[in-house]
């Protein structure tokens, strides 16, 4: 974080990609850390990133992590007027929203779990 000066790193970066991707993520935000307290472009556009990054070797940008691979929940409401079903992933204040179709009351139903491969 740029006010404090201290760099997150995402742990699941080691468990996915192991210690070589650690170390190069490490660079990368010591680069930034490093201009930014010398006052130079600490930006991913910025020359002065660029060739520092260069020069030290850091990758300029990680490998995206695989999808989570976490069950989805979701959420079910009910229409009590029309019937129209709603399927949500967060959940609906029924005191405060309604139905779109015909303003009805919405009710909720229950969850549905979705086991991802």
């Amino acid at each position: 974080m740029l006010k404090s000066h201290n760099i997150e790193i995402n742990p699941k970066y080691y468990k996915e990609f192991g210690m070589e991707t650690l170390v190069g993520i490490i660079k990368h935000e010591l680069c930034h850390y490093h201009l930014h307290i010398e006052g130079k472009g600490y930006k991913h556009r910025d020359l002065d990133f660029k060739q520092l990054m260069n020069k030290v070797g850091a990758p300029r940008f990680c490998q995206p992590l695989p999808p989570n691979q976490q069950n989805q929940t979701i959420l079910l409401y009910r229409c009590e007027k029309c019937e129209k079903q709603y399927r949500r992933k967060r959940k609906v204040d029924t005191r405060k929203y309604v139905c779109g179709r015909c303003r009805g009351k919405l009710i909720y139903m229950g969850r549905e779990v979705f086991v991802k491969k």
